[in-house]
């Protein structure tokens, strides 16, 4: 095996307020073991976790894996168009659900599109009661519908554009799309309802896009729509976020990514 020292950041906040603080020296390695099943269980472990807290649910929320991007050699802006994972996407997804079989969950919630609904199933197949789990798909967990911007590259768009949406500059909002607050919005709205159907000290998992983990992220840390877009959340990774029954919210760590091996992920327009 080996070991990675890293930091990781802890996030709690309220509705008006929040505070950081700073975990050091967190052991992260990968452990490959024998198993009575028909494949060997890979144990990846991540940065240090406690058990869910009392009157607390928790939330992992999963990137999908890496895309074949739609428009070939032009990397092009896709949104909510239903695009196919690549062969390393797929391997990503199940490097994720390996590193969440050690966690017993409750619920896998899923955006709709297919390369959520993936990882999904990669998740769910990997814990051990499977059986009693099923798929909760999620529309309001669809990526941001970049409208008449689909199928263009920055420099079709123009980067000025870009970076007025990204400040949530309404007037730029593209024909037929969405802005980052209507997509804060509607994300929001679904996680409560996910959060809704798990019982407190249980996890949940919810495989989706950049854009709505940085949604449900950012509105964690208490960071407005109009700064979202500079959160790094990778292909595949993992954040975790505890909410707590007054109303504050924990973020665990952020943008865990298990480290199996894998060739880097192409990770452009999206």
């Amino acid at each position: 095996f080996f070991s990675l020292q890293v930091p990781a950041l802890a996030y709690v906040c309220s509705s008006k307020s929040y505070t950081t603080s700073v975990r050091e020296n967190l052991n992260i390695h990968q452990i490959k073991m024998s198993s009575s099943s028909s494949h060997d269980e890979v144990r990846i472990v991540g940065p240090a976790l406690q058990s869910v807290a009392m009157k607390t649910k928790r939330l992992f929320l999963v990137r999908h894996g890496e895309v074949i991007n739609p428009g070939g050699d032009r990397s092009v802006y896709y949104g909510s168009q239903d695009v196919e994972l690549s062969t390393l996407g797929k391997q990503e997804a199940t490097a994720a659900g390996e590193y969440l079989q050690q966690f017993n969950l409750q619920l896998v919630a899923s955006s709709p599109l297919s390369r959520a609904v993936f990882g999904a199933k990669e998740i769910l197949s990997l814990q051990s009661n499977e059986k009693d789990l099923t798929i909760s798909v999620e529309p309001g967990f669809t990526e941001l519908d970049r409208g008449a911007w689909r199928g263009k590259t920055k420099g079709e768009i123009g980067l000025d554009l870009l970076q007025r949406f990204d400040a949530c500059d309404l007037a730029v909002t593209p024909e037929g799309g969405e802005s980052y607050p209507e997509l804060k919005e509607r994300v929001i709205g679904a996680r409560d309802r996910i959060l809704s159907m798990i019982e407190f000290e249980k996890s949940a998992a919810i495989v989706s896009h950049l854009q709505v983990t940085r949604s449900m992220l950012s509105e964690a840390m208490g960071i407005p729509a109009s700064s979202m877009a500079s959160l790094k959340v990778l292909t595949a990774s993992v954040t975790c976020i505890d909410y707590h029954e007054d109303g504050t919210q924990t973020v665990q760590f952020q943008s865990f990514k298990p480290n199996v091996g894998l060739d880097q992920a192409k990770d452009g327009a999206n």
